[in-house]
């Protein structure tokens, strides 16, 4: 159970999280300053700091958070689960936090878009983020995997599901989609993308 002092923090963390996303909206991502986005919260500078050490990781606020989740998916590989599968079960957990998480609401999935899309030092960001994000999946899916899965075989799966999944979202948003049609592109992305890794983790034909 979640105590009072933890419900606060989460309080104020989502309260940081949506003043930072309503200014960068209203004012654009340069011109907002921290001690802006803190009034907002009501709370102190100081604070914010306790919270995030960026503009940027407000944005970027479940990143981290993210990666570990996926990760330990894929750790609890079953004996009899193939590579497709294991990477499908990856994928639907990812969309259901998305569609359930508190701190994001849909129209923010938007904004967070089109500010990746528009601001040189997000893109930046977001393209470090995917590369790295993309290496450690892929170095787990191998481990996951010994003896199965080759460095390339792991870095193509990791690669397509994830550059299918992310345009099917972006098709769906401009299309003005729902955050539920969003994810249902996504899925559908990713099993047309999986179909084509069938083999992943089969003994080569002689």
């Amino acid at each position: 159970m979640v105590g009072i002092r933890e419900r606060k923090k989460q309080r104020t963390r989502r309260a940081l999280i949506q003043a930072a996303l309503r200014l960068f909206d209203e004012k654009g991502y340069e011109e907002t300053t921290l001690a802006e986005i803190a009034a907002a919260a009501d709370v102190s500078t100081r604070t914010f700091f306790s919270y995030f050490a960026s503009k940027e990781d407000v944005l970027f606020f479940d990143a981290a958070a993210r990666i570990e989740t996926t990760l330990a998916l894929v750790a609890t590989r079953r004996p009899d689960e193939a590579p497709p599968e294991l990477l499908m079960r990856i994928v639907r957990a990812g969309l259901a936090w998305t569609v359930e998480d508190q701190d994001f609401r849909p129209e923010d999935v938007r904004l967070r878009m089109r500010l990746v899309m528009t601001v040189p030092a997000l893109q930046a960001r977001a393209l470090h983020l995917l590369f790295d994000n993309q290496l450690r999946l892929t170095r787990a899916l191998r481990e996951a995997y010994p003896g199965e899965l080759g460095p390339v075989e792991a870095a193509a799966a990791v690669g397509a599901l994830a550059g299918a999944t992310k345009l099917a979202v972006v098709a769906s948003l401009n299309r003005d989609g729902s955050l539920e049609q969003a994810a249902e592109a996504a899925l559908q992305a990713a099993e047309i993308t999986v179909r084509g890794l069938a083999s992943l983790g089969r003994p080569a034909a002689r």
